[in-house]
C-alpha cells in the first residue's frame, strides 16, 4: 500500500522578512514548512527559531546558481512530497539611476525572475501530480509607481513581470486546481534594505518613511505575512490572479 505524501509548505527566500514571518504562521496551522535561503548562518538560525513552533526543514541554495536550480527542481520533483504551498519571498533592492544601472545591476533582478519562473514552474508540476495547491508571490508597489527618491528601474522592471507572471500563471493552472496570487507591499522593515543602509541604522532610516504611507508607519513583516497566509488558505479558495496592495494605503493617495 503507498504511503500518503506529506502536505508541505516552500517558501523560497524563508530565512528572514516576509518570507520567515510566513513561516511562522504556517507552522502555527501545523504545515511542514521548507524554508529555502542562501545563507547557511540565516538558515539554522531560523530553523532553531521555527523548531520551536511546529515541523520544519531547510534547503540552501543560491537561485544565482544554475546547478543550485537545477537542485531545487529536482527537490520539487521528488514524487514523496506534495508541495501544496509555495511562497516567492526571495529578493534584492538597491536603488540606482537609470542613467547609472550596469549589465549586473539589471541581471541581478532578472536573474532572480529566472530562477523564480522555473522553480514555480517545477513546484505547479508537484501541485499539478497531487490535486493543486496555492501560490503567493511577493511582488512590490515599486511595480505599480515610480518613486523619485528611490530610483529603482531594473528592481520595478522585474517586480512587474513577476505581477504579470502572477496573473499568466492563475489564467493556465486553474484548470489544475491551482490557486495563484501576489502581494505588493511598500515600505516593510526587512533586511532587504540593508543592501544600501547599515544594519545599525536601519530602523532610524526607514522611520523616515513612516509618512509616505496614509496609515502613518511603515509595515511589518507580520502585516504582509498575515495576508499571504490568506491567500494560500481556503479561506480565499475563490481568489486567483489577484495582486493585493499591502501597503499602508500608498497605491490609494498620499499624505
Amino acid at each position: 500500500m503507498n504511503k500518503p505524501k506529506q502536505d508541505i509548505a516552500l517558501i523560497v527566500g524563508g530565512s528572514s522578512g516576509m518570507g520567515l514571518a510566513t513561516a511562522k504562521l504556517l507552522l502555527e496551522r501545523n504545515i511542514t514548512t521548507v524554508i529555502l535561503g542562501n545563507s547557511s548562518d540565516k538558515l539554522v538560525a531560523a530553523k532553531q527559531a521555527l523548531s520551536k513552533i511546529g515541523s520544519v526543514e531547510t534547503l540552501q541554495a543560491n537561485l544565482y546558481k544554475p546547478e543550485d536550480i537545477k537542485r531545487v527542481i529536482d527537490y520539487a520533483a521528488n514524487d514523496g512530497r506534495h508541495i501544496k504551498y509555495l511562497v516567492n519571498a526571495i529578493g534584492y533592492f538597491k536603488p540606482t539611476s537609470f542613467l547609472e544601472h550596469t549589465d549586473k545591476d539589471y541581471d541581478t533582478y532578472l536573474e532572480l525572475n529566472r530562477a523564480t519562473f522555473f522553480v514555480s514552474q517545477a513546484v505547479a508540476k508537484n501541485m499539478t501530480a497531487n490535486g493543486g495547491g496555492s501560490i503567493v508571490n511577493i511582488g512590490s508597489m515599486w511595480a505599480k509607481q515610480a518613486i523619485k527618491a528611490t530610483p529603482s528601474s531594473a528592481y520595478s522592471m522585474a517586480k512587474a513581470g513577476l505581477h504579470a507572471l502572477t496573473q499568466h500563471m492563475a489564467m493556465e493552472l486553474a484548470d489544475h486546481h491551482i490557486r495563484v496570487n501576489a502581494v505588493s507591499p511598500a515600505v516593510v522593515n526587512t533586511p532587504i534594505y540593508e543592501a544600501f543602509i547599515n544594519p545599525s541604522m536601519l530602523d532610524e532610516a526607514l522611520a523616515g518613511f513612516n509618512g509616505f504611507h496614509p496609515i502613518g508607519r511603515i509595515g511589518q513583516p507580520n502585516d504582509v505575512a498575515k495576508v499571504i497566509d490568506m491567500l494560500l488558505s481556503d479561506e480565499s479558495s475563490w481568489v486567483t490572479g489577484v495582486i493585493w496592495d499591502v501597503d499602508g494605503g500608498v497605491m490609494a493617495g498620499r499624505n
